[in-house]
């Protein structure tokens, strides 16, 4: 009887892995030229040699699709002192979880500070992606691992980024699954990262010399060929006027490990 008890168990714990698992998909290790920052000198015989800067990524697990409306109310469910009459104001503003109610359950959930998606993630035993693993991630289409420089790639983006407010957005998996089976990277919401803060660049820090100064400032005068770069100004300076108590009605996240 009590083999029999413990295989039942088995089975359970294993059905619940299995579950938990069909929601993330691998990402293997790589690396991608980093725009953001600034060219590297290198000094080879005695000259200067600018190269292109490019980050690491190891092997990481992220979620095909955003945390859903459905998702957050389960964990609202579990952990009530994040309802929006109960959440500390330290934690969030004054549009936390608004239209929450009325939201579609498959839509993303939004309107979320980073100190809520942060917990969502613990609570499911997983994190928030770091910018790089984002940007890694997301640079991926259909079918190219990089696909910062093509040309259809860039411009769905970027048309993405003109559309206006809309009541409803769209349902996760509704826009395109790239390489990686991840989900909506971009034309659907804007998503928190683990490390979203390292992007401000005010000019009196040290760290703040790493960042591509160039990108930001002349952003106004990029031409044509400049897309991929433009792409990643919109991304950047977006992170660079978020707060962690920020909640925005188009910003959501999703979880990695």
């Amino acid at each position: 009887m009590k083999k029999l008890e413990r295989l039942a168990l088995c089975i359970v714990l294993l059905s619940t892995l299995s579950v938990g698992a069909s929601s993330l998909v691998s990402v293997s290790k790589g690396r991608l030229e980093a725009i953001w920052l600034s060219p590297m000198s290198v000094k080879i015989k005695n000259q200067t040699k600018t190269t292109r800067s490019f980050i690491q990524v190891k092997d990481f697990k992220l979620m095909a699709k955003a945390v859903t409306v459905k998702q957050f109310k389960e964990f609202l469910e579990k952990n009530s002192d994040w309802r929006k009459d109960k959440v500390s104001s330290l934690f969030t503003d004054a549009n936390y979880l608004h239209g929450f109610e009325n939201a579609r359950e498959n839509s993303p959930v939004t309107n979320v500070s980073w100190f809520a998606a942060r917990t969502y993630c613990k609570s499911q035993g997983l994190r928030l992606p770091t910018l790089n693993e984002w940007e890694y991630a997301a640079a991926a289409s259909e079918t190219l691992r990089d696909a910062n420089k093509n040309e259809l790639f860039l411009k769905r983006i970027l048309e993405w980024y003109g559309e206006p407010q809309t009541e409803q957005i769209k349902e996760v998996g509704s826009i395109y699954k790239n390489l990686y089976g991840a989900y909506d990277m971009h034309g659907l919401i804007w998503e928190w990262v683990e490390d979203f803060n390292t992007t401000f660049v005010t000019g009196e820090s040290r760290e703040d010399s790493s960042f591509n100064k160039d990108m930001f400032c002349g952003a106004g005068s990029l031409a044509s060929n400049d897309k991929e770069n433009y792409a990643a100004f919109m991304r950047f300076a977006f992170r660079s006027s978020l707060k962690g108590k920020s909640s925005i009605w188009n910003l959501g996240f999703r979880c990695a490990q």
